[in-house]
């Protein structure tokens, strides 16, 4: 360094020196007990400065370099389509996954491969939760066992959960936390590397002003390495894995370890909620009287420049949430973004508070040039989202809403739904509903029909929603509420879809056609389990129990005698306690059985719902043909993906229903993907030669087929299974273009394939309401319908109606079951009040059920 130089650094000092004269006394006081009382000091003063937030909603937008970056971020959306924060992104590889084998198959897969980061968004995530089935032969594959090994590899993985208002949802998000943090403790390779935010945050003392009680997180995605990414309907939770045949029993005479739900993730939400999820071996609804809800979802698997959009918007929701409820806590540190530097920092919420707490930590951990995200395949895709202050400190983007708005309203040939939830408006009359995606489905058969174009709205939900109870119960009011909604969004009264259709002058009846789905089995209760109850004196549900207990209890009491610290001593002690005697019982149970022949009949028969299956009037019955009548069961099968295909050209797939909650913005937080395939396959629309997107057309080809029971029923081994394994260009969709029933639905729009989908609906529903007086149905107009249509006293809900049947009447019934497809009772309680205005259901209140 020159002399002058170094002259002019000594001028410098001393008049920095004489600008801060008490500098060198905070230097040297840093790091001292007195500066750490100062910053503690600091700290309270901002905590309870947080009480003045109160008063002042804007607080996260009213000083001025908030109001810049919600400039900034404002000016970035308008530039995009939908008005998105992120742009549509060419070059993209996105895979489908059709219901819960496949797709957690492959996310243990990707997870396993893990290098450097693991971020998961979940609405709901259970640690036991196993990736692979069955449970006991695929111990390896239970979710926290992989997070565990990944974590002693040196990955990061960083879990937002919602965090339930408790006496509103079962969901225990501390057990997760605790579960999960206690996987690698102190002094374990992988300690300080799994870290679990919940939000929001319930503790008036610390969060009073910023606390929601109705709202959630609702998103389900998941990051890896920031080179692949999951998106979909699917929570990494109990009660979501499920095949194509959708089985519901699950009673295995031939030894307890092939059951393929253990504990708490056998669940019927119609018979009986969650309860008590952190003892999740425990399950009231015994598997020998129920059958579970079977479970249909959708998800996508991306690998690509959209990953980067969905990894940035975690970030966002990480810092806002450190900001939010963590800003003093050094366990949590603040996300760095590459590409979100420095004067763009703001942008994902990046704060830098005088005394911070906890690092800063740059992500991804390698450059981005290192994650080959460019020109990894051939659909452009937009990431959309609902989220707002409260979720994730930003103003209110309701994105997902305008994508579903105006792709709807361009639509030309169909428009096909898949939702937990349909509740819309028509208009501004149907207040409280405010989401306007009805307009555009309005708009879109108006003008099909005044044109004579041939053009349908295909919609599946569920017949109800999945809560439990008697829908004649005045505890049911709440779901009585959302399917009142949802009648009077589809076809009641003048603001409906229907009535806004019929006044133009055009049919609806011609156009929308409203499903649901619905499933049976029989429970294999054969006479051999009957007899080993009776002489062990165990119960099958006290089986069920010491299996779920021997194969799910190291993820709560932890490795190396750590355990679960929530539960504490006493409840230790009791648990293992509980554990002995669960095993004594099923020791006595296997050992009345010394009879090692295996059973004649099969725990399920609910493959004959598929293909190349056979007659079900064929299956074998171990015992009494009268005790089998008491076996067979039924239940609808519970539509929880959310997707929107249109013109086989467009498919929109998130987390976000079709309601306020999840369309309005500031409401729930959900996260969605828009995509359109640029490699085109001939096909055909209405008779004609079109050209339709490789990825929608084949997504909804198997969509179709997996309803209508052309799919052959699925293995619980997906270890060669295309379809279920991570995106890649080595692991493309395998369409199953096999045999003739991939021809035969290429036509949305063909004669024979509508033929064919409405008579498999109107067969399978007369079925179903002839055996088993399925609920609900058009036949229950009134509540006082309801006494003569469901079954007496002492049949349980789901079984046979009529108990004189005779069996082999009940076998060639259901013979005739195809797919699962059934008609919405579009009658149902049409002539009675179904929710009626009080306490649970008022103008405080109507705003969560929508």
């Amino acid at each position: 360094m020159s002399e002058s130089h170094a002259q002019d650094g000594d001028h410098s000092s001393l008049a920095d020196k004489f600008k801060h004269p008490f500098q060198e006394l905070k230097d040297k006081l840093k790091d001292t007990h007195l500066h750490d009382a100062k910053v503690h000091l600091n700290h309270k003063k901002h905590q309870i400065g947080k009480l003045g937030n109160l008063f002042n909603p804007q607080h996260r937008h009213d000083e001025e370099h908030e109001k810049a970056c919600d400039d900034k971020r404002s000016g970035i959306a308008g530039e995009h389509r939908f008005q998105s924060y992120f742009p549509a992104r060419d070059g993209n590889l996105i895979k489908w996954y059709v219901d819960g084998r496949d797709y957690f198959w492959a996310v243990s897969v990707a997870l396993e491969q893990a290098k450097e980061t693991i971020y998961i968004a979940d609405w709901w995530l259970s640690p036991e939760l196993f990736l692979r089935r069955p449970p006991h032969f695929n111990q390896k594959w239970r979710l926290d066992e992989v997070l565990k090994r990944r974590a002693e590899a040196g990955v990061k993985i960083y879990v937002i959960v919602y965090r339930e208002v408790e006496a509103a949802l079962t969901c225990n998000s501390e057990h997760t936390k605790h579960a999960l943090q206690g996987l690698c403790p102190k002094g374990s390779p992988g300690y300080g590397n799994i870290k679990v935010m919940r939000h929001p945050d319930h503790n008036v003392l610390e969060n009073a002003a910023d606390m929601t009680f109705y709202w959630a997180h609702h998103e389900k995605f998941i990051v890896i390495d920031y080179e692949m990414a999951f998106i979909g309907g699917l929570d990494l939770c109990f009660g979501r894995w499920d095949n194509h045949q959708h089985t519901l029993a699950d009673v295995h005479p031939e030894g307890v370890s092939n059951e393929i739900w253990p504990g708490q993730d056998f669940n019927n939400n119609r018979v009986m909620d969650f309860k008590n999820v952190q003892d999740w071996k425990q399950n009231e609804l015994s598997k020998a009287e129920y059958g579970r809800m079977p479970w249909h979802d959708v998800a996508m698997g991306v690998v690509g420049p959209c990953v980067y959009d969905i990894a940035e918007h975690f970030v966002l929701r990480w810092n806002f949430i450190k900001r939010d409820k963590y800003k003093r806590d050094g366990r949590f540190d603040w996300l760095m973004l590459r590409g979100r530097e420095d004067k763009d920092e703001d942008l994902v919420g990046v704060q830098r508070p005088k005394h911070p707490v906890g690092d800063y930590i740059l992500h991804p951990l390698t450059p981005l040039d290192t994650k080959n995200l460019n020109h990894r395949g051939t659909i452009s895709a937009q990431i959309v989202r609902s989220s707002a202050d409260w979720s994730s400190g930003i103003l209110k983007d309701h994105t997902i809403q305008n994508a579903y708005i105006e792709v709807i309203k361009n639509a030309q040939h169909f428009v096909y739904i898949e939702n937990q939830f349909f509740i819309t408006a028509t208009g501004d009359q149907q207040s409280p509903i405010h989401n306007k995606i009805g307009t555009a489905i309005v708009e879109a058969c108006v003008r099909a029909g005044k044109e004579g174009r041939k053009f349908r709205v295909i919609i599946i939900i569920p017949a109800v929603p999945g809560f439990a109870g008697d829908l004649r119960d005045d505890a049911a009011i709440g779901t009585r509420a959302i399917m009142d909604y949802q009648y009077k969004s589809i076809c009641r009264g003048e603001h409906s879809i229907f009535e806004q259709i019929r006044a133009q002058g055009v049919d609806p009846t011609n156009h929308i056609f409203v499903f649901n789905l619905r499933s049976y089995d029989r429970l294999n209760k054969t006479l051999s389990i009957e007899k080993q109850e009776e002489k062990s004196g165990v119960k099958y549900q006290e089986v069920q129990r010491a299996q779920a207990e021997e194969i799910m209890s190291s993820g709560i009491h932890g490795a190396d005698g750590e355990h679960d610290k929530h539960l504490g001593i006493s409840e230790l002690k009791k648990e293992d306690k509980e554990e002995s005697k669960s095993a004594e019982a099923k020791r006595r149970f296997e050992e009345a059985n010394p009879d090692s022949e295996p059973p004649k009949s099969a725990y399920t028969v609910a493959h004959h719902a598929m293909a190349d299956t056979g007659k079900l009037s064929d299956e074998p019955w171990e015992g009494d043909t009268e005790e089998e009548v008491h076996c067979w069961i039924q239940e609808e099968l519970y539509i929880h993906a959310k997707l929107l295909i249109v013109d086989d050209r467009i498919v929109i797939c998130g987390s976000s229903n079709l309601n306020d909650r999840s369309q309005e913005g500031h409401h729930d937080s959900e996260l969605s993907i828009v995509m359109e395939d640029t490699d085109r396959i001939q096909s055909t629309m209405d008779g004609k030669p079109f050209e339709a997107g490789k990825h929608a057309a084949t997504l909804r080809r198997y969509l179709w087929r997996e309803h209508l029971g052309l799919l052959p029923p699925q293995e619980h081994d997906a270890s060669n299974d295309a379809n279920a394994q991570p995106p890649g260009e080595d692991s493309p969709n395998d369409i199953w273009d096999r045999d003739e029933s991939y021809k035969f639905v290429e036509d949305p729009m063909s004669d024979a394939l509508w033929e064919q989908w409405t008579t498999n609906a109107t067969t399978n529903t007369e079925t179903f309401r002839h055996l088993f007086h399925a609920d609900p149905d058009d036949h229950v107009k009134t509540f006082d319908d309801y006494n003569v249509f469901l079954p007496p006293k002492g049949v349980k809900s789901g079984h046979i109606f009529d108990r004189y049947l005779p069996p082999d009447d009940i076998r060639r019934k259901l013979d005739q079951i195809k797919g699962h497809l059934v008609w919405m009772p579009l009658d149902y309680l049409k002539d009675a009040n179904m929710a009626e205005t009080g306490l649970q259901v008022n103008a405080w209140t109507e705003s969560v059920y929508t």
